[in-house]
C-alpha cells in the first residue's frame, strides 16, 4: 500500500470515529437524554459535526486523495481500493462545495428542532414548529444552491441519499406507481371480503411485547451481542460500528401492530450493518450504499417476511401464548388479515402495503413545493391535509395526526422520503430474485428458519457494503434495473387473493 493511500485510509477512519461519536450523541438525545439538555447536545453536535468536516474538507485530505488517485491509476477498476476512491471523491468534491458555517449550523438545528418537533407534536402544536421548520427548509435550501444543480432543485438532495437519483427519476416512479395504487385500492374498497382488525386493539401489556418483539428480531438474525433495543417517539436504526447497531422500537399497550412491525423494520436496517464486511470497517465502503437499499432491507424483513402468512404461521402462537386474553380465540386466518387490512389512514408508518406509497408521494409533492418556494411552510397543515384527502380519502383531525407525525423535517432530512418507495421497489424486485433461489422459502419462514434468507442477502446485498452504487447493486443482486414490475405484481397477488378479486 502507497504511503499517501495509508495516510487517506488512517485520516478517513478518524473522521468517521467522529461521526459515530454524533451518532452517539444523536442516539443519546432520542433515547435517555432529558428534555433539559437540548441546548448543550445542540453544541456538542454541532462542534463535532465542525470539526469533522473541517477535517475532510482540508486541503491536506483533497492532496492525499490526488496522490492516492494519481498511484492507483491502472488497477482493476472494480477493486476495493478504487471503489474507496472514488467513494471519498464523490462525499469531498460535494462536502468541499458547503461552506463550514453552513454545516456546523444545520448540525445545531437540527438538534434543536428536533426537541421542539416532539414537544409541538405532543402538544398539537404546528405553530410552536413553524419557526423552526422555516428555519430548516431555508438552510436545506441554501445547501443546494451550494451543491448546485441544473434542473431541479431537489436534485442534489435525493442525490445525499440515493446516489445518481433525480427529481424527475421520483416523478417517473411515482407516476407508474400512482394509478396502479390507486385502482388496487379502489377494488379492495368495494371488495366484498372485508378485514377485520379489531383483534389487533386490546390489552397487550408492554413487558411482554418488549419481550416477543427482542425474540423475533433475533429470529431473524440481528445480535444482541453486537446491538441493542430501546424506546424512541419515531423508531429508527444508528450504527456506530457494524459491532454496535441500535434500534428502537415504540409500544402501544392497546395496539399490538405497532412495536412488531416497528421493530422488525428496524432491525432490516440494522441486519444491513451488521452484515458489513468487516474488512470494511472505518472504511468509505462500510455500512448500507444508500438509504433507498437500506429501505429495501427493512421493508423486505417488515412487510414480505413479517406480514406473509408464513411468518405467522411460526409468529402468531407465541403472540397467542403471550396475549390470551386478546388473541386466545383469534383463528391465525384472522390474525392473518388483520394485519394485512388495506383502508386508506393517517399515519404513514401504520399505513399498509398497498397505501404506504400515497404517503409518500404526498411528502415528496411537498418538500418540492416547500423547496421551489411555491408553497409556504405556514400554509404546510392546510397543503397536507388536501393532499391526504385527494390521495387517501381521509383529513388528519389534528396536526399531531398530519403534518407533525414524521421526525425527518425536524432533523434536516429533506430529500429523504423517496427512498422508502424505491426501498419498496427494490424489495419486490429482491423478493422475486429470492424465491426463485430459495425454492424452500415459504416452508423455512413456517419453521422459523430464516438463515437462509439472511445468508442470501449477506451474499448478495450486505456483503458488498458501500462498494457498489445503489443501480448497480440492484443490476448485481437481481439481474435488471430498479422496476416498478415486480413489487406491483407481488402487491395484486397478495391482495388479490386476500380480498377475493
Amino acid at each position: 500500500m502507497s504511503d499517501s493511500l495509508s495516510r487517506l485510509k488512517t485520516r478517513m477512519a478518524q473522521i468517521n470515529c467522529l461521526g459515530q461519536a454524533t451518532s452517539v450523541l444523536s442516539w443519546d438525545q432520542q433515547t435517555y437524554m432529558p428534555s433539559g439538555g437540548a441546548a448543550s447536545r445542540a453544541e456538542q453536535i454541532a462542534t463535532l459535526s465542525q470539526i469533522a468536516h473541517e477535517r475532510f474538507t482540508a486541503t491536506e485530505t483533497g492532496d492525499l486523495l490526488a496522490q492516492a488517485e494519481a498511484e492507483t491509476q491502472g488497477m482493476d477498476p472494480d477493486s476495493d481500493t478504487v471503489r474507496m476512491l472514488q467513494n471519498i471523491r464523490r462525499k469531498y468534491d460535494r462536502e468541499t462545495k458547503l461552506p463550514a458555517d453552513l454545516v456546523i449550523e444545520l448540525a445545531r438545528h437540527s438538534s434543536l428542532a428536533q426537541e421542539i418537533w416532539q414537544q409541538a407534536r405532543k402538544d398539537n402544536a404546528f405553530a410552536a414548529f413553524l419557526p423552526a421548520l422555516e428555519k430548516m427548509f431555508a438552510l436545506i435550501r441554501e445547501a443546494a444552491q451550494h451543491l448546485g444543480y441544473q434542473e431541479h432543485i431537489y436534485d442534489p438532495l435525493i442525490d445525499l441519499h440515493e446516489t445518481g437519483m433525480t427529481q424527475a427519476r421520483v416523478a417517473a416512479m411515482f407516476n407508474e406507481l400512482k394509478p396502479e395504487l390507486i385502482a388496487l385500492t379502489r377494488a379492495i374498497a368495494e371488495s366484498s371480503h372485508k378485514a377485520d382488525d379489531s383483534p389487533l386493539h386490546g390489552d397487550f401489556p408492554v413487558a411482554k411485547q418488549a419481550e416477543l418483539t427482542l425474540k423475533f428480531v433475533q429470529a431473524l438474525g440481528y445480535s444482541l451481542e453486537r446491538g441493542r433495543q430501546d424506546i424512541a417517539p419515531h423508531p429508527f436504526c444508528t450504527h456506530f460500528s457494524r459491532d454496535d447497531v441500535r434500534i428502537t422500537t415504540r409500544f402501544d399497550p392497546t395496539f399490538l401492530p405497532m412495536a412488531v412491525y416497528a421493530s422488525l423494520h428496524e432491525a432490516g436496517h440494522a441486519l444491513y450493518e451488521q452484515g458489513s464486511p468487516p474488512e470494511y470497517e472505518g472504511t468509505a465502503l462500510a455500512g448500507g450504499t444508500s438509504l433507498g437499499v437500506h429501505e429495501s432491507q427493512s421493508r423486505l424483513w417488515e412487510n414480505l417476511v413479517g406480514r406473509s402468512r408464513e411468518f405467522c404461521v411460526w409468529a402468531y402462537p407465541q403472540l397467542q401464548a403471550a396475549f390470551p386474553s386478546a388473541l386466545g380465540g383469534v383463528s391465525l386466518d384472522a390474525y392473518y388479515r388483520a394485519i394485512n387490512r388495506v383502508e386508506p389512514s393517517l399515519i404513514r408508518v401504520e399505513a399498509d402495503e398497498v397505501t404506504y406509497n400515497l404517503h409518500i408521494l404526498l411528502r415528496f409533492e411537498l418538500e418540492c413545493d416547500l423547496l421551489t418556494g411555491s408553497l409556504a411552510v405556514a400554509d404546510l397543515p392546510a397543503a397536507w391535509n388536501a393532499k391526504m384527502q385527494e390521495y387517501l380519502g381521509v383529513t388528519p383531525p389534528t396536526d399531531a395526526d398530519g403534518v407533525l407525525q414524521d421526525v425527518h423535517w425536524s432533523g434536516g432530512l429533506i430529500g429523504y422520503f423517496p427512498t422508502y418507495s424505491i426501498g419498496n421497489l427494490l424489495s419486490g424486485q429482491l423478493w422475486q430474485t429470492i424465491r426463485t433461489a430459495l425454492p424452500d422459502l415459504n416452508a423455512q419462514m413456517e419453521r422459523g428458519e430464516f438463515a437462509p434468507l439472511l445468508d442470501w442477502l449477506r451474499r448478495n446485498v450486505h456483503g458488498y457494503g458501500s462498494k457498489y452504487l445503489p443501480n448497480e447493486l440492484t443490476v448485481k443482486a437481481t439481474g435488471a434495473p430498479l422496476s416498478s414490475k415486480p413489487y406491483l405484481a407481488y402487491l395484486k397477488a397478495k391482495f388479490n387473493a386476500l380480498y377475493g378479486l
